[in-house]
């Protein structure tokens, strides 16, 4: 019996951290042909629309030495395909076509979805070689995150449709992430723009014993909106990292937009800090819609308190409210713009309660599609949402493999 084909994967990674910023992609491609004798090797980087794939690729110039080439992408539809099956299931999917095999592995790294590493074998691989090729897109992932802070190639990739001067400068205000795996926690959010941008955010930040949260939307449209929204982020942000509680930083942000916004113009936010030594929260409402939660299969809104929006008036004040938890526990937050007037007929308990069985990552893009579907794809307002699932217990009781979830044994019974 011949024995399984395997990567080596120090090399693998070795030439490929040698390469440019721009051709960590090509760098690794190039190993696996050589390696696996594979036939074909490509990246599938996730687009900004949730619903497809851009598979990355770069036209050779034939014509004059040192001219330039081009960069293309050619787009696969995720919906009921063995790309979004990859993707969803964050499993490794084998199709064979004739005497070949062609793999689709996911490229993830705590969570995020990055994409999709496809092969194409001139064999059937044996399970050995499945697992070094998942690895080897975990490590694509990293690479990836890693380099695309030099070049914007990942970011292009990533864009379907031009974005306006607004939806720019509110992409530069969320996380790197959308997603993130971690022991007690797993949270995915989506940002769903409005034809004229609505002022929404999101943010997260994790540190050794706290995990913060934030949901903001600025008032008004387009550019006018998302400078509101620079303003009270930045502030968030500037707090948060000083160390500082919700109530200093909820203060911090009602001051910058006193100071240097028009007047009447106010941001709504929610803030959640999540203490994981103790395993309790708080939350800040400012002027924001409720969450919702999903537990011991119900769902239903949280009734908590809500305080002025920031920027509202002179002399408001804020107060924390503690956010009880229970292992189990998932948690919807979102923007109204999920619940705008022309999508009445969403019922968001229901939901819930339908995807009750998905990731993070999966629950909030079928929550955004029902949205769509429900105002025909012409959003009024931007629909933002982050879902946030406790696992609780200790750290160190939860799995990954290749960078996507997996539950321990303990955890499954």
């Amino acid at each position: 019996m011949d024995q399984p084909r395997r990567l080596d994967l120090g090399s693998l990674l070795t030439r490929a951290e040698a390469a440019a910023p721009v051709g960590v992609v090509d760098a690794m491609a190039a190993a696996l042909l050589e390696m696996l004798d594979a036939r074909d090797v490509s990246f599938l980087i996730a687009d900004f629309s949730g619903r497809s794939l851009n598979r990355l690729g770069h036209t050779v110039a034939a014509e004059k030495p040192g001219s330039r080439g081009r960069e293309t992408s050619a787009r696969v539809p995720l919906e009921g395909t063995p790309y979004g099956e990859a993707l969803a299931g964050q499993r490794s999917v084998l199709l064979r076509e004739g005497d070949d095999t062609r793999i689709l592995a996911p490229v993830t790294s705590r969570g995020e979805a990055v994409g999709v590493l496809e092969l194409i074998l001139p064999f059937e691989p044996a399970a050995i070689t499945v697992r070094d090729v998942e690895l080897a897109a975990h490590q694509l992932a990293y690479m990836v995150i890693a380099n695309r802070r030099y070049t914007d190639l990942f970011e292009w990739g990533q864009r379907t449709v031009p974005l306006s001067l607004a939806a720019e400068i509110q992409r530069r205000l969320l996380p790197a992430s959308f997603t993130c795996e971690a022991d007690q926690f797993t949270l995915a959010a989506w940002l769903e723009p409005a034809g004229q941008v609505g002022g929404d955010t999101f943010d997260f930040s994790l540190d050794r014993n706290t995990l913060h949260v934030s949901m903001t939307d600025a008032m008004g449209h387009s550019v006018a909106s998302a400078l509101l929204a620079t303003l009270a982020v930045g502030a968030l942000r500037n707090m948060r990292r000083r160390g500082a509680g919700l109530i200093e930083q909820a203060q911090s942000a009602h001051e910058a937009l006193l100071g240097y916004a028009q007047h009447g113009e106010f941001v709504t936010g929610q803030l959640l800090r999540v203490d994981l030594v103790a395993q309790t929260a708080r939350v800040l409402n400012a002027g924001h819609p409720r969450p919702f939660r999903l537990r011991d299969g119900r769902a239903e809104e949280i009734d908590l308190a809500a305080n002025q929006p920031f920027g509202l008036s002179a002399g408001a004040s804020w107060s924390e409210q503690e956010f009880p938890l229970e292992a189990g526990d998932r948690v919807i937050f979102l923007t109204d713009g999920m619940l705008e007037r022309n999508a009445a007929s969403l019922d968001i308990t229901a939901l819930m309660l339908a995807s009750g069985h998905l990731h993070p990552r999966e629950t909030i893009q079928h929550l955004t599609h029902a949205v769509l579907d429900a105002v025909g794809g012409e959003l009024r307002d931007d629909a933002t949402s982050l879902c946030f699932d406790w696992h609780g217990g200790a750290q160190g009781e939860r799995l990954s493999h290749a960078g996507a979830e997996h539950r321990t044994q303990r955890e499954r019974e």
